[in-house]
């Protein structure tokens, strides 16, 4: 194995895993605003699968049947396609901050989309944790009237939306394969799905620049951001249990609001801090709540990340 953790540092790496994850959305705010968004992506997936193509080729995996293969063309598509090119498309309407910060909401929505599809027992903490969540949304997008700025959150919601969706779907082949393999291959497909969209923005934008500082933050966002997050948030899941990985989301806003603050001048007021305090401490109250509870989540909340 490339990374050998002990179950004494695997704290230390699950606040490194989410902190990588809170700086990516500062680095693709950065990045959006010289290269089209799915042409980034495109980069960061093929970066990415590379890299990890390296790291699976390391472990023992199971041959994917051929009837589970409309498995990984979900997973790659309304994934790591859809779901991660509309967080993205979030990221470049809103800021950082608040995309992050919708985007921690992951725990929460793959509770709820396990209690409607899995049929797995809603408890009044999960109620309770709901009903904080859309107030602090609520509270989050106040007075907003700028409309692009709307369709960015609303983007970054149904971000959201669809990956938990996924990963609630994706449980049934998480049973049968490794779900580093299924990460892999759910990249890979993502890939060839952003292959013609890439290339109509390539040939409709007016102006691509591609420096050393927009390369670099590419190459942070591919083979640090997903390939070396992917291989790490895989090996703390199998260490300790997934609601106790999931502690650590609110993380991933916290040091996204800090560094946009920093690095970006975005400003927060009143509604964002108030919004923050309810969605965080819903996801906190939601994962406490579900820590006995045996979970098998194939992809993490970046988005995500």
């Amino acid at each position: 194995m490339l990374f050998n953790i002990s179950k004494k540092t695997v704290y230390l790496y699950l606040f490194l895993i989410f902190s990588i994850w809170g700086s990516l959305y500062v680095v693709s705010k950065f990045v959006f605003g010289n290269v089209p968004t799915f042409t980034a992506l495109l980069i960061r997936n093929a970066t990415a699968a590379f890299a990890l193509s390296i790291i699976l080729k390391q472990r023992k995996n199971k041959k994917i049947k051929r009837e589970d293969y409309k498995y990984i063309l979900i997973i790659g598509f309304f994934g790591y396609f859809l779901s991660v090119g509309a967080q993205f498309l979030g990221t470049k309407l809103t800021n950082a901050s608040f995309a992050s910060l919708i985007n921690s909401m992951n725990p929460i929505t793959i509770t709820l989309f396990a209690s409607l599809i899995l049929k797995e027992k809603v408890t009044p903490k999960t109620i309770i944790s709901i009903i904080v969540l859309v107030i602090g949304v609520k509270i989050l997008i106040g007075d907003i009237n700028d409309n692009l700025y709307l369709s960015g959150i609303f983007l970054s919601l149904f971000s959201v939306t669809i990956w938990s969706l996924v990963t609630v779907l994706a449980k049934k082949v998480s049973k049968s394969y490794d779900p580093f393999q299924i990460t892999v291959y759910g990249i890979m497909t993502a890939t060839v799905f952003c292959i013609p969209v890439s290339i109509y923005e390539i040939t409709t934008s007016p102006v691509i620049k591609f420096n050393f500082e927009v390369i670099a933050a590419l190459l942070y966002m591919g083979l640090i951001c997903t390939a070396m997050a992917h291989a790490l948030w895989n090996k703390c899941m199998s260490i300790i249990d997934a609601g106790t990985c999931s502690l650590f989301y609110p993380i991933q806003p916290l040091v996204a609001t800090l560094l946009g603050i920093i690095f970006l001048n975005e400003k927060i007021d009143k509604n964002f801090i108030l919004g923050a305090v309810l969605i965080v401490g819903a996801v906190l109250f939601n994962v406490i709540s579900g820590l006995k509870k045996d979970e098998n989540q194939v992809m993490p909340g970046d988005k995500k990340d």
